[in-house]
């Protein structure tokens, strides 16, 4: 059975059978793997919501102004294209931001689960790697 507790150790099995660590080496290269998955994942958070940002700040209607637009265009008679390319856009930018987002909710279970593992030094790394990676990312934020 699990220890329900923190515990320093150089052995543990981390979300599946074959990442299994008997090692200070391989505690060591395990602790990095999950650093680097943790900067990873707030370089995503950050990325998300930059890409979020650019998509409203090029999309310039509303889904629901270009409704109005193109109902008042029907009625004037003019070609309605642009309003079907700025949806066609707007569904292929959503859709590009369900896949990062689903990634990213991979990426976060799989690092509570390591976390799970309730080795301290497994923890350690983690609360590093998202303390970098917030570090690193943060500024990207503000940059235009």
């Amino acid at each position: 059975m699990a220890s329900m507790h923190f515990i320093f150790s150089d052995t543990a099995v981390l979300l599946f059978d074959f990442w299994s660590v008997h090692s200070p080496a391989g505690m060591a290269l395990s602790v990095l793997v999950l650093l680097l998955l943790a900067v990873l994942y707030e370089a995503i958070k950050v990325g998300k919501a930059k890409l979020l940002n650019q998509v409203l700040v090029n999309l310039p209607t509303s889904i629901s102004q270009q409704t109005i637009a193109e109902t008042d265009g029907d009625s004037a008679g003019s070609d309605s294209f642009p309003v079907g390319r700025t949806h066609h856009r707007w569904y292929l930018c959503h859709f590009g931001q369900s896949l990062i987002h689903v990634i990213q909710v991979v990426i976060g279970y799989f690092i509570m689960l390591a976390v799970m593992s309730y080795n301290t030094w497994i923890f350690l790394g983690v609360v590093l790697g998202s303390a970098v990676g917030y570090y690193l990312a943060y500024p990207l934020l503000s940059t235009a």
